[in-house]
């Protein structure tokens, strides 16, 4: 007697090839029914044998197709209706959708053998796809996810593809972007002085450009890039002129996993995350130095081709080490709409290689690391955008628009966070545009109601996107302060809520509850109860505001300010150009100076003692700096971090820094003592903390976090002590993290959710 049940797979399962593989499966075991894409997921009705559905189910748990990420299944006893036949039925369109996106997926194993097979009618075809690659989330326009969704909807398909697109048997059965030559778009080549039409020329004539020195501005999956070739000093050095960019470092695209390694040094995780389905940038040491690519940088950002058009541009004789960096001027988002790439790209771009098909919404690269504490992310976008990130216990839909820097923006729908691609700063116009888009896209995407969002900011009453908030016609709003966010942010990863901790942020700005600027913060709690302030680094005095953190010796003046009988600072081996003074000055008399505790001052501070006197050119690049002389010495020396009371006193430590420097010692073993000390200060710090509330993990989160070396001490440091370390993986440490955190506590904040007054 035949038996049945209803499926509800959620998860990554759309967009993946789920759908023919649930065909096939039912198939092998003799079973009728149909499959769909809905809006939770995939739903699935079975009718057969009662041993061929236990079978199908066991399979379907254990050997999901590569690319598919299950998060729930739900099977449910029905009674049988007489289905013989298994089909693929049309999309169904009821609730609210809530199913997760599939971020963009590399060209795989088999369509690269296509591409180059001279005898496949899809030889040398940049859009060559299947179930198992191509893209999803940058050119999906709504859910479900279906060709007529997508921006391949204007094209066709012929018969040829309609025939693989229909055979049950095929790896392309229901790939929505399939095409090829025939019916589908391509790529051209637009140089100043004519068009190349037609793929085959286009990559030629693009991969003699770049061996002769030029710029391209390339069409990729999530917008436009600007490749020129990595080992050519003088086309690297045109194109920092012509962006803008001074000295902020370029990620180079190797044309293979062999080059890569040549160009750095790869651990197995590291070549595990490069060789992923995310295809990241990868942060790791160089091997060799790339004249201009990263400046004063002992590592260098590799990714891989992940496009069949990248595969083609090396395949043509382009250079085997090609920069890629994000099409725009410095600062500006990565371009993606064709006329808009050909206007703003028009001064920099010698080139442009475009291809056919729209790109829906842009999507950078994502940027990772390999780091003492496991995989983290330092900027979340393709590949990894726009998946769900954690599982949130609430019904109502939370909106959280994220800080300023390194913006993104996390949607929960039905208690699943899905945290949007990295946006940018949205001191740029160009940025804030972005923003607003990302935010219009979400919501549409998962058709949320405004009225019935619950908006989440950051406490900054000056920051763009608390503005932003003030407009939205949403039911309510809440203020959350940004380094219990960067704490919330690791938990709810991990979907710890009740759990207490000692948690520490650690960055450069963020609006304090008392109105002072924070950076330097140690809380005790945990997401559900909140976190209260149980210490923080010293405060010192930050003349002009925000524009110390543009110049290293102007934020000096605020710490050093503290210490008794300073040297003269403009003369050797200082140097502190007339701004010191000026500053100085300032502090002394209380004008247009602000109080603050943060540590990527404290960086500053000490990167100006050591030698960095200019404006910094790249949000960071100080620290930075501080962080590359400390690892080019081994001296492990620790000056003292005394920590007294609820409060880092970083003044020993700056003083020790003012004497080494005058004696002569090496900026780079001071640099080294400089880290270790503040590592063990906050040792100090945290041990206590857990003695005195009984507790046994720490938290660490916030930009400085990124600093691998300080964290590479913090773990030596505390390996005799019985606590656990927590981190980000998911999402970034940097504010790039802070959309989730304000989610989570959002979440748990919902009694006091009123007009935009309450805090978190």
């Amino acid at each position: 007697m035949a038996s049945a049940c209803s499926i509800r797979v959620r998860g990554v399962v759309q967009g993946v090839g789920f759908r023919p593989f649930v065909y096939r499966l039912a198939r092998a075991n003799t079973l009728g029914g149909w499959v769909l894409n809905g809006q939770e997921g995939v739903e699935i009705y079975l009718e057969g044998a009662e041993q061929g559905l236990q079978a199908f189910v066991r399979e379907m748990k254990t050997q999901p197709p590569p690319a598919a990420n299950i998060a729930d299944i739900d099977v449910q006893q029905v009674t049988p209706l007489g289905v013989n036949e298994f089909t693929i039925r049309d999309s169904g369109q009821a609730d609210r959708p809530t199913v997760r996106i599939s971020p963009d997926l590399p060209v795989c194993d088999d369509c690269l053998e296509e591409l180059f097979d001279p005898s496949n009618p899809r030889y040398g075809y940049p859009y060559i796809n299947c179930t198992n690659c191509g893209p999803r989330y940058t050119v999906v326009l709504r859910l479900p996810y279906d060709r007529v969704n997508t921006t391949m909807r204007d094209w066709p398909l012929d018969d040829y593809c309609a025939g693989e697109f229909s055979d049950g048997g095929n790896r392309r059965f229901h790939a929505q972007p399939v095409a090829c030559a025939a019916c589908g778009p391509s790529y051209y080549l637009q140089p100043q002085e004519r068009t190349f039409p037609g793929t085959e020329g286009a990559v030629h004539h693009a991969s003699q450009l770049l061996n002769a020195g030029k710029i391209l501005a390339v069409k990729g999956l999530g917008g436009y890039h600007l490749a020129c070739d990595g080992r050519n000093p003088a086309a690297v050095a045109a194109l920092r002129e012509r962006k803008y960019r001074k000295e902020k470092p370029f990620a180079v695209m190797a044309r293979d996993l062999d080059e890569a390694h040549r160009l750095v040094e790869l651990s197995l995780d590291s070549a595990a995350l490069l060789t992923s389905s995310a295809r990241p940038i990868v942060l790791a040491p160089a091997r060799v130095d790339l004249i201009g690519v990263a400046p004063q940088n002992n590592e260098l950002g590799v990714m891989l081709p992940y496009t069949p058009l990248h595969h083609l541009l090396f395949a043509a004789g382009a250079p085997q080490a090609l920069v890629m960096t994000s099409a725009n001027r410095s600062n500006e988002p990565i371009a993606y709409a064709d006329q808009d790439a050909l206007s703003r790209l028009s001064g920099i771009a010698d080139a442009f290689l475009i291809g056919q098909r729209p790109i829906a919404r842009r999507v950078d690269d994502s940027v990772v690391r390999d780091g003492v504490f496991g995989p983290v992310i330092l900027r979340r976008a393709r590949g990894y955008a726009p998946g769900a990130v954690a599982k949130l216990p609430c019904e109502r839909p939370i909106l959280a628009l994220g800080a300023d820097l390194k913006n993104t923006v996390t949607l929960v729908v039905d208690g699943q966070a899905f945290v949007s691609q990295h946006i940018g700063d949205l001191e740029h116009y160009e940025a804030f545009c972005a923003f607003q888009e990302t935010i219009s896209d979400l919501v549409s995407m998962y058709e949320v109601d405004w009225h019935e969002l619950l908006v989440a900011h950051d406490g900054h009453p000056q920051y763009a996107s608390v503005l932003h908030a003030s407009e939205l016609k949403v039911s309510r709003r809440l203020a959350v302060q940004h380094h219990r966010a960067h704490v919330a942010s690791v938990l709810a990863e991990r979907g710890e809520w009740e759990k207490r901790v000692v948690g520490v942020s650690f960055d450069g700005t963020g609006y304090g509850d008392d109105g002072s600027i924070w950076g330097g913060e140690i809380f005790v709690g945990s997401v559900q109860e909140g976190f209260e302030r149980a210490a923080h680094l010293r405060n010192a005095a930050l003349p002009g505001g925000d524009g110390a953190a543009q110049c290293p010796v102007q934020a000096a003046a605020g710490f050093l300010a503290q210490l008794d009988a300073l040297p003269d600072m403009t003369a050797a081996p200082f140097n502190f150009p007339e701004r010191f003074g000026n500053a100085l000055e300032l502090v002394t008399k209380g004008v247009r100076t602000f109080s603050t505790s943060s540590m990527g001052r404290l960086f500053d501070t000490v990167a100006a003692l050591l030698g960095f006197t200019r404006e910094v050119s790249f949000e960071g690049q100080a620290a930075m700096w501080v962080e590359q002389l400390a690892r080019a010495t081994s001296i492990h020396e620790t000056y003292a971090f005394p920590f007294s009371g609820a409060e880092l006193d970083f003044r020993p430590l700056l003083q020790s820094v003012l004497i080494d420097r005058r004696h002569g010692r090496n900026p780079g073993e001071i640099a080294r003592a400089f880290q270790r000390g503040v590592a063990a200060g906050l040792r100090d710090s945290v041990v206590n903390l857990c003695q005195a509330y009984a507790l046994d993990t720490i938290v660490l989160s916030g930009g400085v976090f990124q600093n691998e070396l300080l964290l590479e001490d913090i773990e030596a440091l505390l390996e005799a002590e019985a606590i656990s370390v927590w981190t980000n993986h998911a999402v970034p440490p940097n504010d790039g993290g802070i959309s989730l955190g304000q989610a989570a506590l959002a979440a748990f904040a919902t009694p006091r959710w009123t007009d935009g007054r309450s805090h978190a």
